[in-house]
């Protein structure tokens, strides 16, 4: 995908580049005050400064900050394809203040720009017209300092840019300011936006413009052209990209401001099986949060915004109650009995952790143990009734939510387990109801009773405790470096290439500048084949990193948001894809690991991958198939509590929903088996490595 687009298109997923250091040319001494034609001065040096409440962008994704002066061609022609070249890019100096999520800039004007010359008076004649610019936040991605090759720039800006745009219209101007640059006294540009509310149209009123630069002033009537050597400009965080910020308004209000903009946009209303029924929930939770607010309840608010989470199957949808959460998992969630399962391909399940001297420990459970009863009926039973953690958007993450929450619940909450060890050479004493009926049909058959031979059934009370250790062992995957490298390679023994791609949540230009070395070192090192393994990747945002390993464009998803103008979902930019990278590598084999936490993000990048010709694509599951985008869904309410859903969705040409709810499959699928969950052996890198080498004919 390309990695500048989608940052002006302000998209949660997508990146963009270019660099902090100025262009050579951009450089202008800020004492030396330029003249125009007519012995006026005019802008030489701009200064300014953005506010943001959206951190991930500017606080996650980039290091490397910078402004820019970018040509707008690209909306003079309505193209959101056009791609900005590298002469006409100036850069400018950004400091960032994050902990008071603000920073300022300036920028030094070049005498002459290297922009396109756009005519734009619509007087018939055939002029060469001036430039136009816009002044916006342009950090570096990877390559070099300029948006060019792997890190072209395509459309024009809208996201902390000296321009409104409006996102209802597909970014149409609709405020803000413009630096333009005129070769010559005899250029016009227009003076309003005419009849039909849109400039460079054929319906614009036209005013004559000086030679150099001049910042047009789209906010006034009739817009006004300054010449000031210093001007200063607000670069703005589009509206629907802010956090919605209802936390000053009563529940009541809050909720029902939010209610009404999720109703409308949540990404897949008209979608069966997604959207809930709106009617019908508001009936069900707005008394609820009016008798919150009278009550002065806000633990009963937070369990209204858990229960409308819980109402979508969209792993998107998140909540967040502050303390009230606290108290929330408290009684739910922070107690444990010291041990975790995991389900196996035969429904049996099994104990794949056991805290020492926790409850189970000391009711004699091992790791291994089948577990037959827990709470008084089947396991599988009680896997089905328990309320996931979070929203999902599979059968299988909900599967998985469950089995992970099964044995989490309040502290000093008891429940009667049964279960049966491995077996071994000392049995444990049995107890219970069901160990003395199995023994009961043993002694009326005759059959024997010698311990070693015949494991048992243990059934055994336990009362939790406060412990996490068995939750985190199993949680979203299981333990995993905090400290980790976005992305990590090796050759391993076997001599096949190995890339780790932990997070697309980090810093983007470091993980593009990692893999990109570790196909080089690999492809020079002549490994057997190439392993890329995206399991335990939570998302963040794209980089369409199999562009290193395909020559033809991979496409993906159309992005399209509901509009308050048409009623309906619209298309938002081109259909994303995947573009070839100037720099190809080659392996003869290769095998792409995927899970069911590799979410979001990670699930665009995984299919990528997967369509590059020849990957083979193996796991245990699918990934998670929660693909939406969530930049302009998020809400902060009243008590410190939050609610987040997806307001963008990808369709694919028929009109289907690309990815989410069904995910990235395998075309190679590794079972999950006793073996698999307690050997301590990874048997899915394990499976890939043996695939490899059994099909090399090098």
């Amino acid at each position: 995908m390309n990695k500048k687009t989608s940052l002006f298109l302000i998209l949660f997923c997508f990146v963009l580049s270019t660099a902090f250091v100025a262009s050579p040319f951009s450089r202008y001494p800020a004492d030396h005050l330029l003249q125009s034609d007519d012995g006026d001065e005019e802008p030489v040096l701009i200064t300014g400064s953005f506010e943001y409440t959206n951190d991930f962008v500017v606080e996650t994704y980039y290091v490397e900050h910078a402004v820019g002066l970018l040509d707008m061609t690209g909306f003079v022609l309505r193209d959101k394809e056009w791609e900005l070249p590298v002469e006409g890019q100036v850069l400018g100096f950004m400091d960032l203040d994050e902990e008071n999520n603000r920073a300022t800039y300036q920028l030094s004007l070049p005498a002459m720009p290297s922009g396109e010359f756009n005519d734009v008076d619509n007087d018939g004649n055939i002029e060469k017209g001036l430039q136009i610019f816009v002044v916006a936040y342009n950090p570096n991605l990877s390559g070099g300092v300029f948006s060019e090759g792997d890190d072209r720039s395509m459309g024009w800006p809208g996201y902390l840019a000296s321009i409104r745009t409006d996102r209802e219209n597909q970014d149409e101007l609709m405020g803000g300011k413009l630096v333009i640059w005129a070769a010559d006294g005899n250029q016009e540009f227009p003076s309003g936006w005419g009849d039909d509310g849109m400039l460079f149209t054929a319906d614009d009123p036209v005013a004559a413009v000086p030679a150099g630069y001049s910042i047009v002033d789209l906010d006034s009537d009739p817009f006004t052209f300054s010449r000031e050597q210093n001007p200063e400009l607000t670069l703005y965080e589009p509206d629907d990209i802010k956090v919605k910020d209802f936390s000053d308004q009563t529940y009541v209000e809050a909720f029902g401001s939010m209610f009404e903009i999720i109703r409308q946009e949540y990404a897949f209303n008209g979608v069966s099986s997604k959207q809930p029924d709106w009617d019908v929930l508001y009936e069900e939770l707005a008394p609820r949060v009016a008798k919150a607010e009278s009550a002065g309840d806000p633990y009963e608010f937070f369990l209204v915004l858990r229960d409308l989470g819980l109402a979508f199957q969209d792993g998107h949808v998140s909540f967040d109650g502050g303390e009230y959460e606290r108290l929330y998992n408290e009684n739910n969630i922070l107690g444990g009995w010291g041990f975790s399962v995991q389900e196996l391909e035969d429904e049996r399940v099994i104990t794949v952790y056991v805290l020492e001297d926790g409850p189970a420990d000391q009711a004699g459970m091992q790791v291994g143990a089948e577990i037959v009863s827990f709470g008084g009926g089947p396991v599988l039973e009680a896997i089905l009734n328990v309320e996931p953690f979070q929203p999902q958007s599979t059968e299988f993450g909900l599967r998985n939510e469950q089995i992970v929450f099964l044995t989490r619940g309040g502290i000093g909450e008891d429940v009667t387990v049964g279960f049966i060890n491995p077996q071994t050479e000392e049995a444990a004493e049995e107890t219970g109801f069901f160990a003395k009926l199995i023994q009961s049909i043993k002694d009326f058959f005759g059959k024997s009773t010698d311990t070693k031979a015949e494991p048992k059934l243990i059934s055994r009370k336990m009362t939790s405790i406060y412990e996490l250790d068995s939750l985190f062992a199993v949680f979203q995957g299981g333990d995993r470096d905090e400290f980790a490298l976005p992305a990590e390679y090796e050759v391993l023994p076997s001599g096949v290439g190995y890339i780790k791609i932990n997070s697309n949540y980090d810093d983007l230009g470091l993980l593009i500048r990692v893999v990109e070395r570790a196909l080089e070192i690999f492809e020079d090192a002549e490994v057997l084949g190439l392993v890329i393994d995206m399991r335990l990747n939570y998302g963040g945002a794209p980089l369409g990193l199999a562009g290193f390993l395909h020559d033809d464009i991979i496409p993906l998803g159309q992005l399209e948001y509901y509009s308050d103008k048409t009623g309906q979902f619209e298309p938002d930019g081109p259909m994303d894809k995947v573009f070839p990278n100037e720099n190809q590598y080659r392996f003869p084999q290769m095998v792409l690991l995927v899970d069911q936490f590799c979410y979001s993000a990670c699930e665009i990048e995984a299919y990528g991958f997967s369509q590059v010709p020849g990957m083979v694509v193996m796991g245990m599951f699918p990934t998670a198939g929660v693909e939406a985008e969530t930049a302009r869904g998020e809400f902060l309410l009243p008590e410190g509590m939050g609610f987040n859903i997806p307001t963008g969705r990808f369709t694919l040409p028929d009109g289907s929903i690309f990815l989410e709810g069904v995910g990235v499959q395998p075309t190679h699928r590794i079972p999950v088996t006793e073996e698999s969950e307690l050997s301590g052996v990874d048997t899915v890198l394990e499976g890939a490595v043996e695939y490899i080498l059994g099909n090399f004919s090098g």
